[in-house]
């Protein structure tokens, strides 16, 4: 029966709610995971009262080690399973209703050091469009923290020579502006002068990095160049644009600039997103006061 009911749920998901393949082969894993420790204690999934089979069932998870983010992803399977039995009459009440959602910890965003970004942007770049471009790009990246999504959107008119600043559209159609600073500048000027003029092909195209083929970049295509110059560097970890962003924000806070001027640039709504940061300056924070304090340690 217990196969049953769970080839009925995954249907259920498959039609309705469109879940692709991986996604169900996720579910039934979880799922089958919990009808067998129901199983092993003679019970059936539309018993009354499992509201402690399955609270054992998530300690049961905890005393295994599983990571915080695998244990929520069997609760949701849980929930959305009982919800399903619910609605089609099979049982009464869902016993997930006392569940405690598991607390699952923000992940660190990876950053470079200050030494870092210096081998991966004061490389020799080829003097050629492309080499120029892809200078350009990552200078851009780094002094002001855009998506590569917003880099891929910005055009001519982004750039504010004299004021020193590019207007950039972000997240549902925000706009701000973020000061460029004169190492991007430089490489963006150089770029423009001795770069895109080779790789336009038409003089009616307003965006302002372009592939060899004088087409806007894609989303790869900007990761393909961070990911060719970090190796370029020496760089051997795994680098995408996200992590300039991130590099961004986390060593202007360690030079003093205010958490609400980092949201700005960063384009976050809510600032809990960008206090994500502040833990990152915090943890070398306690490093150093654990190494010079004399009651540190």
């Amino acid at each position: 029966m217990e196969s049953e009911l769970l080839e009925q749920f995954l249907a259920y998901l498959s039609v309705e709610k469109g879940l692709r393949p991986k996604s169900l082969e996720a579910y039934r894993k979880d799922l089958t995971d919990f009808l067998a420790f129901l199983a092993e204690r003679n019970r059936q999934p539309t018993d009354p009262g499992l509201e402690t089979p399955v609270t054992l069932f998530m300690v049961h998870l905890h005393d295994r080690g599983l990571a915080a983010r695998s244990v929520a992803r069997k609760a949701s399977a849980l929930r959305g399973f009982f919800r399903f039995l619910v609605r089609e009459g099979l049982v009464a009440a869902d016993p997930t209703r006392v569940m405690e959602r598991p607390k699952i910890g923000r992940s660190l965003p990876k950053v470079l050091s200050v030494e870092e970004v210096e081998r991966l942007l004061g490389q020799e770049f080829p003097a050629t469009p492309l080499g120029r471009r892809d200078k350009a790009i990552l200078e851009t990246l780094y002094a002001t923290g855009i998506r590569e999504s917003e880099l891929i959107g910005l055009e001519m008119g982004s750039l504010h020579r004299e004021g020193e600043f590019l207007t950039v559209v972000g997240k549902g159609g925000r706009e701000r502006v973020l000061p460029i600073g004169g190492y991007a500048l430089a490489a963006i000027d150089e770029y423009l002068l001795r770069g895109r003029p080779e790789l336009v092909k038409d003089v009616a195209c307003r965006t302002l990095f372009l592939n060899p083929l004088g087409r806007p970049l894609s989303r790869m295509g900007v990761w393909k160049i961070v990911r060719k110059w970090a190796l370029s560097a020496g760089l051997t970890r795994p680098l995408s644009p996200h992590v300039l962003r991130h590099s961004c924000a986390t060593h202007m806070l360690e030079g003093g600039a205010s958490i609400l001027a980092v949201q700005e640039m960063l384009g976050h709504v809510d600032i809990a997103t960008t206090q994500i940061y502040t833990h990152l300056t915090t943890r070398d924070l306690k490093q150093i006061h654990r190494q010079a304090h004399p009651r540190g340690a």
